[in-house]
């Protein structure tokens, strides 16, 4: 090989490796600022924090009055508008009877999938399976199969529950 080719070759490798990082920092650039992945980091954070804050909203240790008051705090940590002014009112009743009964409900969402999200109006609109454990202060602990419903709304802390609504089984046909 003589020394033009080599040098030419070299010129070659460059140019190739110039284009490849050329084209590359234009993809990234792309991506970067792409609103299908805006879109999806959004999805994404709505269905986990959707999914914490139902299993929040399903979960209360009542073995003490203490822990009651933190479980209510929960709640309300996990809500917004019409379901936590509700939670909020309810609240004082809610502390002296789930303190009365000392049950205790530990839920765990199984599946949940979003059925709607408007970046827009900051909404979504979330499907979900949820067991919850339930162990009583006497008698036999067993284990309930729900599906709910849920309205979420992004705040400023992040995405919370607004309207949680328990879904019925259908009968089938």
């Amino acid at each position: 090989m003589t020394r033009r080719t080599r040098t030419l070759s070299g010129w070659g490798v460059l140019l190739a490796a110039v284009l490849v990082c050329a084209l590359g920092g234009w993809s990234y650039a792309g991506a970067r600022g792409d609103d299908t992945l805006a879109f999806a980091k959004s999805r994404d954070a709505a269905l986990s924090e959707g999914r914490r804050h139902i299993a929040t909203l399903n979960s209360l240790d009542g073995k003490s009055a203490g822990s009651v008051d933190t479980g209510l705090r929960a709640w309300l940590d996990s809500s917004t508008g019409p379901l936590h002014d509700q939670l909020k009112r309810t609240r004082k009743t809610d502390e002296r009877e789930l303190t009365a009964s000392g049950a205790t409900a530990r839920g765990r969402v199984t599946d949940a999938a979003l059925t709607a999200l408007d970046e827009r109006t900051r909404t979504a609109r979330l499907i979900a399976t949820v067991d919850i454990e339930v162990t009583p202060r006497t008698g036999k602990a067993g284990t309930q199969r729900k599906r709910f419903e849920a309205t979420l709304v992004r705040t400023a802390d992040g995405w919370k529950v607004e309207a949680l609504t328990a879904i019925g089984v259908g009968g089938g046909g």
